[in-house]
């Protein structure tokens, strides 16, 4: 007799696909659905277990030949920004970070695109309509909430909504254990400015406020420049065949940026 009160999550398998970091390889995907009321439980679960969300579904690499990508999480309590970092949290003191419900606008949408055109021109995203955008950013059924980050207007207080140029906007879980990222972008016109790693410091600031753990930044993958940055925000932990475990830096040539 089948005694389960709920159903257990059904997992399924893609079909083999170019990879998008690692040329010559084939990646595949292990994916489920997170809908229902353990929606949320099942995210902070898989999530601890190597998975990514994406709208109602977490997925994680499944690649027959390869172990490249590695789950990566910062230790925020412990987190302390580097010199250059310090630099970045200077540079953007005059942005304001507001956090709303997950709920697009035709504002983000045109940051989004300026940002995709720029940086993701030949990536699976690269053909997004603002109904994907919006699918992207409603489509949960865990705690979702989308930060906005704009530049500080005269007359800008602490209204509902402040005022000033929107320059960047990360889509972000909140779970048991910390904030995992789901996606984030900026304008790519101010370089300067180092948006990306402004945005990871702000998420590791809100989850100390938070007295939570993690940081969750996705997939790390060795060899790939894209995704070099993510190794920067020190102490952090990967995801082994062993569990989590405290990443060496040292094991890492030396980064140009500290």
């Amino acid at each position: 007799m089948n005694t389960q009160t709920t159903p257990s999550p059904q997992f399924y398998l893609t079909a083999p696909a170019a990879c998008p970091y690692l040329p010559h390889e084939m990646e595949r995907k292990v994916f489920t659905h997170l809908v229902g009321p353990r929606a949320a439980e099942m995210n902070d679960i898989l999530t601890q277990g190597g998975f990514r969300r994406s709208q109602n579904i977490a997925y994680r690499p499944a690649c027959e030949s390869c172990r490249a990508c590695v789950s990566v999480r910062i230790l925020a309590q412990e987190f302390e920004p580097t010199k250059s970092m310090k630099r970045v949290l200077a540079a953007n003191s005059d942005v304001i970070a507001t956090e709303f419900t997950a709920q697009p606008s035709s504002e983000q949408y045109s940051l989004f695109r300026r940002y995709l055109d720029f940086r993701h021109q030949q990536g699976g995203m690269s053909d997004m309509t603002v109904l994907d955008y919006a699918i992207m950013v409603e489509d949960t059924h865990v705690n979702t909430r989308i930060v906005e980050y704009r530049r500080r207007e005269e007359g800008s207080g602490l209204e509902q909504r402040p005022k000033g140029e929107l320059l960047a906007a990360a889509l972000t879980d909140t779970m048991s254990d910390g904030l995992s990222m789901v996606y984030s972008y900026f304008n790519p016109d101010l370089e300067r400015r180092s948006l990306g790693t402004f945005m990871i410091l702000d998420h590791v600031r809100r989850t100390k406020a938070l007295g939570l753990p993690h940081v969750y930044l996705g997939y790390w993958v060795q060899g790939s420049r894209k995704m070099d940055y993510k190794t920067r925000f020190q102490p952090q932990e990967h995801l082994t065949p062993r569990g989590w475990e405290r990443f060496d830096p040292s094991s890492m040539p030396e980064s140009p940026h500290d």
